[in-house]
Protein backbone atom coordinates (compact mmCIF):
# COMPACT_ATOMS: atom_id res chain seq x y z
CA UNK A 1 0.00 0.00 0.00
CA UNK A 2 1.52 3.31 -0.97
CA UNK A 3 2.29 5.55 1.94
CA UNK A 4 1.05 9.11 2.12
CA UNK A 5 3.46 11.97 1.95
CA UNK A 6 2.87 13.31 5.48
CA UNK A 7 1.81 10.03 7.13
CA UNK A 8 3.91 7.76 9.24
CA UNK A 9 4.35 4.26 8.08
CA UNK A 10 3.01 2.53 11.22
CA UNK A 11 -0.26 4.43 11.62
CA UNK A 12 -2.27 2.42 9.10
CA UNK A 13 -0.89 -0.84 10.52
CA UNK A 14 -2.08 0.13 14.05
CA UNK A 15 -5.54 0.86 12.68
CA UNK A 16 -5.69 -2.59 11.17
CA UNK A 17 -4.77 -4.19 14.47
CA UNK A 18 -7.52 -2.33 16.37
CA UNK A 19 -10.12 -3.22 13.81
CA UNK A 20 -9.15 -6.89 13.86
CA UNK A 21 -9.24 -7.14 17.69
CA UNK A 22 -12.57 -8.91 17.89
CA UNK A 23 -12.60 -9.36 21.68
CA UNK A 24 -12.88 -5.70 22.66
CA UNK A 25 -15.41 -4.83 19.98
CA UNK A 26 -17.44 -7.91 20.79
CA UNK A 27 -17.85 -6.95 24.43
CA UNK A 28 -18.76 -3.38 23.53
CA UNK A 29 -21.30 -4.62 21.00
CA UNK A 30 -22.83 -6.94 23.62
CA UNK A 31 -23.30 -4.04 25.99
CA UNK A 32 -24.83 -1.95 23.23
CA UNK A 33 -27.29 -4.77 22.39
CA UNK A 34 -28.83 -4.57 25.87
CA UNK A 35 -26.55 -6.60 28.04
CA UNK A 36 -26.37 -5.94 31.77
CA UNK A 37 -24.41 -2.88 32.59
CA UNK A 38 -21.74 -2.90 35.25
CA UNK A 39 -23.32 -0.13 37.36
CA UNK A 40 -26.79 -1.73 37.18
CA UNK A 41 -25.39 -5.08 38.24
CA UNK A 42 -23.74 -3.50 41.26
CA UNK A 43 -26.93 -1.65 42.20
CA UNK A 44 -28.88 -4.92 42.48
CA UNK A 45 -26.47 -6.51 44.92
CA UNK A 46 -27.46 -7.12 48.52
CA UNK A 47 -24.64 -4.83 49.73
CA UNK A 48 -25.13 -2.07 47.14
CA UNK A 49 -23.19 0.93 48.42
CA UNK A 50 -20.96 3.57 46.97
CA UNK A 51 -18.56 1.94 44.53
CA UNK A 52 -14.91 2.20 45.38
CA UNK A 53 -12.22 0.74 47.56
CA UNK A 54 -14.34 1.15 50.72
CA UNK A 55 -17.63 0.18 49.11
CA UNK A 56 -18.36 -2.95 51.18
CA UNK A 57 -16.10 -2.55 54.19
CA UNK A 58 -18.95 -1.65 56.57
CA UNK A 59 -19.60 1.57 58.46
CA UNK A 60 -17.31 4.55 58.22
CA UNK A 61 -15.27 5.65 61.17
CA UNK A 62 -16.55 9.05 62.15
CA UNK A 63 -16.20 9.18 65.93
CA UNK A 64 -12.86 9.86 67.63
CA UNK A 65 -13.18 6.70 69.72
CA UNK A 66 -13.56 4.52 66.61
CA UNK A 67 -10.52 6.15 64.99
CA UNK A 68 -8.43 5.55 68.11
CA UNK A 69 -9.37 1.86 68.05
CA UNK A 70 -8.50 1.61 64.36
CA UNK A 71 -5.09 3.23 64.89
CA UNK A 72 -4.35 0.93 67.81
CA UNK A 73 -5.33 -2.09 65.69
CA UNK A 74 -3.07 -1.07 62.82
CA UNK A 75 -0.12 -0.48 65.12
CA UNK A 76 -0.58 -3.77 66.97
CA UNK A 77 -1.32 -5.98 63.95
CA UNK A 78 0.77 -4.49 61.14
CA UNK A 79 3.52 -2.88 63.25
CA UNK A 80 2.83 0.54 61.75
CA UNK A 81 4.10 3.76 63.21
CA UNK A 82 1.66 6.19 64.74
CA UNK A 83 2.11 8.69 61.92
CA UNK A 84 1.43 6.13 59.18
CA UNK A 85 -1.56 4.60 61.00
CA UNK A 86 -3.12 8.05 61.44
CA UNK A 87 -2.59 8.76 57.75
CA UNK A 88 -4.30 5.50 56.74
CA UNK A 89 -7.26 6.04 59.04
CA UNK A 90 -7.52 9.77 58.36
CA UNK A 91 -7.24 10.81 61.99
CA UNK A 92 -5.30 13.56 63.65
CA UNK A 93 -2.44 12.54 65.89
CA UNK A 94 -3.66 14.97 68.51
CA UNK A 95 -7.05 13.22 68.53
CA UNK A 96 -5.41 9.82 68.88
CA UNK A 97 -3.19 10.92 71.75
CA UNK A 98 -5.99 12.63 73.66
CA UNK A 99 -6.89 11.10 77.04
CA UNK A 100 -10.14 12.00 78.76
CA UNK A 101 -9.97 13.99 81.99
CA UNK A 102 -13.67 13.54 82.78
CA UNK A 103 -14.36 12.78 86.43
CA UNK A 104 -15.84 9.37 87.25
CA UNK A 105 -19.62 9.23 87.49
CA UNK A 106 -20.26 5.69 88.67
CA UNK A 107 -22.26 6.75 91.73
CA UNK A 108 -24.37 9.12 89.64
CA UNK A 109 -25.07 6.40 87.10
CA UNK A 110 -26.18 3.99 89.82
CA UNK A 111 -28.55 6.56 91.32
CA UNK A 112 -29.89 7.46 87.88
CA UNK A 113 -30.61 3.80 87.13
CA UNK A 114 -32.30 3.38 90.51
CA UNK A 115 -34.54 6.40 89.98
CA UNK A 116 -35.39 5.33 86.43
CA UNK A 117 -36.29 1.86 87.70
CA UNK A 118 -38.43 3.36 90.44
CA UNK A 119 -40.06 5.94 88.14
CA UNK A 120 -40.31 3.96 84.96
CA UNK A 121 -42.34 6.54 83.03
CA UNK A 122 -40.21 9.56 84.00
CA UNK A 123 -38.05 11.18 81.33
CA UNK A 124 -34.64 12.69 81.87
CA UNK A 125 -36.04 16.14 82.69
CA UNK A 126 -38.02 14.94 85.72
CA UNK A 127 -35.14 12.69 86.76
CA UNK A 128 -32.90 15.75 86.59
CA UNK A 129 -35.17 17.58 89.04
CA UNK A 130 -35.12 14.64 91.45
CA UNK A 131 -31.32 14.34 91.29
CA UNK A 132 -30.85 18.05 91.96
CA UNK A 133 -33.10 17.73 94.99
CA UNK A 134 -30.77 15.05 96.32
CA UNK A 135 -27.75 17.33 95.96
CA UNK A 136 -26.21 16.22 92.64
CA UNK A 137 -24.76 19.24 90.83
CA UNK A 138 -25.07 18.55 87.10
CA UNK A 139 -26.66 20.23 84.12
CA UNK A 140 -29.22 18.73 81.79
CA UNK A 141 -26.70 18.09 78.99
CA UNK A 142 -24.51 15.83 81.09
CA UNK A 143 -27.54 14.02 82.46
CA UNK A 144 -28.93 13.49 78.96
CA UNK A 145 -25.60 11.98 77.84
CA UNK A 146 -25.64 9.52 80.76
CA UNK A 147 -29.35 8.91 80.16
CA UNK A 148 -28.67 7.82 76.58
CA UNK A 149 -25.59 5.77 77.44
CA UNK A 150 -27.57 3.83 80.04
CA UNK A 151 -30.39 3.25 77.52
CA UNK A 152 -33.09 4.58 79.82
CA UNK A 153 -35.22 6.23 77.14
CA UNK A 154 -38.95 5.94 77.81
CA UNK A 155 -40.81 4.36 74.94
CA UNK A 156 -44.00 6.02 73.81
CA UNK A 157 -47.10 3.90 73.92
CA UNK A 158 -48.88 4.13 70.62
CA UNK A 159 -52.54 5.03 70.60
CA UNK A 160 -55.34 5.01 68.12
CA UNK A 161 -55.46 8.19 66.05
CA UNK A 162 -58.71 10.08 66.30
CA UNK A 163 -60.12 13.05 64.43
CA UNK A 164 -59.48 16.32 66.24
CA UNK A 165 -62.33 18.80 66.38
CA UNK A 166 -62.21 22.56 66.77
CA UNK A 167 -59.60 23.56 69.33
CA UNK A 168 -60.71 26.38 71.60
CA UNK A 169 -58.34 27.46 74.41
CA UNK A 170 -59.79 27.19 77.92
CA UNK A 171 -59.69 30.23 80.17
CA UNK A 172 -57.26 29.45 82.98
CA UNK A 173 -58.70 30.18 86.45
CA UNK A 174 -56.92 32.83 88.48
CA UNK A 175 -56.86 31.24 91.93
CA UNK A 176 -56.58 27.76 93.41
CA UNK A 177 -59.85 26.11 94.36
CA UNK A 178 -61.71 28.24 91.81
CA UNK A 179 -62.51 25.54 89.24
CA UNK A 180 -62.53 21.76 89.53
CA UNK A 181 -62.63 19.11 86.80
CA UNK A 182 -64.19 15.66 87.14
CA UNK A 183 -63.87 12.50 85.09
CA UNK A 184 -63.76 8.70 85.37
CA UNK A 185 -60.99 6.21 84.61
CA UNK A 186 -61.62 2.49 84.10
CA UNK A 187 -59.35 -0.37 85.11
CA UNK A 188 -59.62 -3.91 86.44
CA UNK A 189 -58.40 -5.98 89.37
CA UNK A 190 -56.14 -9.00 89.09
CA UNK A 191 -59.19 -11.27 89.23
CA UNK A 192 -60.70 -9.53 86.18
CA UNK A 193 -63.35 -7.52 88.02
CA UNK A 194 -63.95 -4.05 86.62
CA UNK A 195 -62.85 -0.99 88.58
CA UNK A 196 -63.81 2.66 88.20
CA UNK A 197 -61.88 5.63 89.56
CA UNK A 198 -63.32 9.12 90.08
CA UNK A 199 -60.63 11.76 89.51
CA UNK A 200 -60.96 15.36 90.72
CA UNK A 201 -58.35 17.99 89.78
CA UNK A 202 -57.90 21.67 90.62
CA UNK A 203 -57.42 23.38 87.25
CA UNK A 204 -55.30 26.22 88.59
CA UNK A 205 -52.79 24.43 90.84
CA UNK A 206 -53.03 21.09 88.91
CA UNK A 207 -53.54 19.43 92.28
CA UNK A 208 -55.22 16.04 92.52
CA UNK A 209 -58.04 16.52 95.01
CA UNK A 210 -59.47 12.99 95.08
CA UNK A 211 -59.03 9.50 93.63
CA UNK A 212 -62.10 7.48 94.54
CA UNK A 213 -61.97 3.82 93.50
CA UNK A 214 -64.93 1.43 93.57
CA UNK A 215 -66.60 -1.18 91.45
CA UNK A 216 -69.57 1.12 90.87
CA UNK A 217 -69.91 4.89 91.20
CA UNK A 218 -73.42 6.30 90.92
CA UNK A 219 -74.53 9.91 91.02
CA UNK A 220 -75.35 9.79 94.74
CA UNK A 221 -71.85 8.50 95.54
CA UNK A 222 -70.25 11.25 93.43
CA UNK A 223 -72.35 13.91 95.19
CA UNK A 224 -71.29 12.53 98.57
CA UNK A 225 -67.60 12.68 97.62
CA UNK A 226 -67.99 16.26 96.39
CA UNK A 227 -69.65 17.23 99.68
CA UNK A 228 -66.65 15.84 101.53
CA UNK A 229 -64.24 17.86 99.36
CA UNK A 230 -66.27 21.05 99.84
CA UNK A 231 -66.19 20.54 103.61
CA UNK A 232 -62.39 20.10 103.52
CA UNK A 233 -61.35 22.75 100.96
CA UNK A 234 -64.26 25.11 100.51
CA UNK A 235 -66.76 25.66 97.70
CA UNK A 236 -65.42 26.10 94.15
CA UNK A 237 -66.89 28.56 91.71
CA UNK A 238 -67.23 26.16 88.76
CA UNK A 239 -67.08 22.42 88.18
CA UNK A 240 -66.35 21.09 84.67
CA UNK A 241 -67.34 17.57 83.56
CA UNK A 242 -68.53 15.61 80.57
CA UNK A 243 -72.05 14.37 79.89
CA UNK A 244 -71.79 11.00 81.63
CA UNK A 245 -74.87 9.54 83.27
CA UNK A 246 -73.30 9.75 86.74
CA UNK A 247 -72.55 13.46 86.29
CA UNK A 248 -75.95 14.43 84.88
CA UNK A 249 -78.05 12.66 87.52
CA UNK A 250 -80.66 14.49 89.57
CA UNK A 251 -78.55 14.08 92.72
CA UNK A 252 -75.68 16.02 91.12
CA UNK A 253 -77.88 18.78 89.70
CA UNK A 254 -79.83 19.31 92.93
CA UNK A 255 -76.64 19.33 95.02
CA UNK A 256 -75.04 21.88 92.67
CA UNK A 257 -78.08 24.16 93.06
CA UNK A 258 -77.98 23.84 96.83
CA UNK A 259 -74.25 24.64 96.97
CA UNK A 260 -74.61 27.44 94.39
CA UNK A 261 -71.88 25.96 92.20
CA UNK A 262 -71.91 26.58 88.44
CA UNK A 263 -71.82 23.16 86.75
CA UNK A 264 -70.41 23.33 83.23
CA UNK A 265 -70.99 20.38 80.88
CA UNK A 266 -68.66 20.20 77.89
CA UNK A 267 -70.00 19.65 74.39
CA UNK A 268 -70.66 16.00 73.47
CA UNK A 269 -67.66 14.43 71.74
CA UNK A 270 -65.33 17.33 72.69
CA UNK A 271 -62.96 16.01 75.39
CA UNK A 272 -60.49 18.79 74.54
CA UNK A 273 -62.81 21.18 76.38
CA UNK A 274 -61.92 19.32 79.57
CA UNK A 275 -58.20 19.12 78.84
CA UNK A 276 -56.88 19.51 82.40
CA UNK A 277 -58.50 16.34 83.71
CA UNK A 278 -57.71 14.56 80.43
CA UNK A 279 -54.01 15.28 80.80
CA UNK A 280 -54.08 14.14 84.42
CA UNK A 281 -55.84 10.89 83.51
CA UNK A 282 -53.15 10.21 80.93
CA UNK A 283 -50.41 10.61 83.56
CA UNK A 284 -52.35 8.42 86.00
CA UNK A 285 -52.72 5.62 83.50
CA UNK A 286 -49.19 5.89 82.15
CA UNK A 287 -47.36 6.09 85.49
CA UNK A 288 -49.56 3.88 87.69
CA UNK A 289 -52.36 1.88 86.11
CA UNK A 290 -50.26 0.43 83.27
CA UNK A 291 -47.36 -0.45 85.57
CA UNK A 292 -48.94 -3.10 87.79
CA UNK A 293 -52.02 -4.97 88.97
CA UNK A 294 -54.34 -4.43 91.92
CA UNK A 295 -54.89 -7.51 94.04
CA UNK A 296 -58.10 -6.25 95.62
CA UNK A 297 -60.17 -3.12 96.06
CA UNK A 298 -58.49 -2.10 99.39
CA UNK A 299 -55.08 -2.59 97.76
CA UNK A 300 -56.13 -0.35 94.84
CA UNK A 301 -57.33 2.37 97.23
CA UNK A 302 -54.08 2.28 99.21
CA UNK A 303 -51.91 2.46 96.08
CA UNK A 304 -53.99 5.32 94.66
CA UNK A 305 -53.73 7.27 97.91
CA UNK A 306 -49.93 6.88 97.98
CA UNK A 307 -49.61 7.91 94.33
CA UNK A 308 -51.86 10.96 94.91
CA UNK A 309 -49.68 12.11 97.81
CA UNK A 310 -46.55 11.65 95.71
CA UNK A 311 -48.12 13.53 92.77
CA UNK A 312 -49.05 16.53 94.92
CA UNK A 313 -45.90 16.79 97.03
CA UNK A 314 -42.96 15.19 95.17
CA UNK A 315 -43.54 14.88 91.43
CA UNK A 316 -42.28 17.97 89.48
CA UNK A 317 -44.89 19.38 87.11
CA UNK A 318 -43.65 20.64 83.75
CA UNK A 319 -46.38 23.29 83.43
CA UNK A 320 -45.73 24.70 86.89
CA UNK A 321 -42.08 25.58 86.45
CA UNK A 322 -40.95 22.15 87.75
CA UNK A 323 -42.71 22.82 91.04
CA UNK A 324 -45.05 20.42 92.76
CA UNK A 325 -48.76 21.35 92.84
CA UNK A 326 -48.63 22.02 96.59
CA UNK A 327 -45.55 24.26 96.27
CA UNK A 328 -47.12 26.12 93.36
CA UNK A 329 -50.34 26.78 95.27
CA UNK A 330 -48.36 27.99 98.28
CA UNK A 331 -46.27 30.28 96.05
CA UNK A 332 -49.39 31.82 94.52
CA UNK A 333 -50.81 32.55 97.96
CA UNK A 334 -47.51 34.21 99.02
CA UNK A 335 -46.61 36.55 96.10
CA UNK A 336 -44.63 38.98 98.30
CA UNK A 337 -41.80 36.47 98.61
CA UNK A 338 -40.09 36.93 95.25
CA UNK A 339 -37.75 33.93 95.59
CA UNK A 340 -40.74 31.60 95.76
CA UNK A 341 -41.91 32.83 92.35
CA UNK A 342 -38.66 32.69 90.39
CA UNK A 343 -39.87 29.72 88.35
CA UNK A 344 -43.27 31.38 87.80
CA UNK A 345 -41.60 34.40 86.22
CA UNK A 346 -39.43 32.12 84.11
CA UNK A 347 -42.43 30.33 82.59
CA UNK A 348 -44.59 33.46 82.27
CA UNK A 349 -47.18 32.42 84.84
CA UNK A 350 -49.21 35.30 86.34
CA UNK A 351 -48.88 36.54 89.89
CA UNK A 352 -51.96 37.22 91.94
CA UNK A 353 -52.59 39.73 94.74
CA UNK A 354 -53.49 38.34 98.14
CA UNK A 355 -55.13 41.45 99.64
CA UNK A 356 -58.75 40.75 100.45
CA UNK A 357 -61.49 43.35 100.84
CA UNK A 358 -61.10 43.55 104.60
CA UNK A 359 -57.35 44.32 104.36
CA UNK A 360 -57.48 46.81 101.49
CA UNK A 361 -56.94 50.51 102.42
CA UNK A 362 -59.98 52.80 102.09
CA UNK A 363 -60.31 54.52 98.74
CA UNK A 364 -59.86 58.33 98.87
CA UNK A 365 -62.70 59.48 96.64
CA UNK A 366 -61.86 63.18 97.08
CA UNK A 367 -58.43 62.77 95.51
CA UNK A 368 -59.73 63.34 91.98
CA UNK A 369 -61.55 66.55 92.91
CA UNK A 370 -58.47 67.98 94.69
CA UNK A 371 -56.29 67.06 91.72
CA UNK A 372 -58.67 68.87 89.35
CA UNK A 373 -58.61 72.03 91.49
CA UNK A 374 -54.81 71.91 91.55
CA UNK A 375 -54.67 71.72 87.73
CA UNK A 376 -57.07 74.68 87.39
CA UNK A 377 -54.91 76.78 89.72
CA UNK A 378 -51.82 75.99 87.67
CA UNK A 379 -53.66 76.99 84.46
CA UNK A 380 -54.72 80.33 85.97
CA UNK A 381 -51.15 81.19 86.99
CA UNK A 382 -49.60 80.22 83.65
CA UNK A 383 -49.66 83.71 81.91
CA UNK A 384 -47.93 85.35 84.85
CA UNK A 385 -45.17 82.74 84.82
CA UNK A 386 -44.70 83.22 81.10
CA UNK A 387 -44.41 87.00 81.40
CA UNK A 388 -41.88 86.81 84.21
CA UNK A 389 -39.70 84.44 82.16
CA UNK A 390 -39.61 86.94 79.33
CA UNK A 391 -38.40 89.73 81.66
CA UNK A 392 -41.48 92.00 81.09
CA UNK A 393 -44.74 92.50 82.92
CA UNK A 394 -48.19 93.39 81.52
CA UNK A 395 -47.96 96.89 83.00
CA UNK A 396 -44.68 97.61 81.18
CA UNK A 397 -46.23 96.42 77.95
CA UNK A 398 -49.14 98.85 78.32
CA UNK A 399 -46.81 101.72 79.21
CA UNK A 400 -44.76 101.13 76.12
Amino acid sequence: MPQSRHERCDVRRLEVEVRRDGRERGEAAARARGGEREAEAAARRSDARQLGAEGSLGKKMVTPAAKREAVAHLRATFKMSERRACTVVGASRMTVRYRSVRRPDGQLRERLRALAHERRRFGYRRLHVLLRREGYALNHKRLFRLYREERLTVRKRGGRKRAVGTRAPLAVPLRPNERWSLDFVSDQLACGRRLRILTVVDDRARECLALVADTSLCGVRVARELDRLVAERGRPTTIVSDNGTELTANAILSRADERRVAWHDIAPGKPIQNAFIGSFNGRLRDELLNEGLFRSLPHARAVLAAWRADYNTTRPHSRLGRLTPNDYAAAILRPRRSHDLSNLDRFGLPRLPTLTAEFQPPLDRSWGQRQREHVLDQTADEPTRGSSRQGTTPDRVKAS
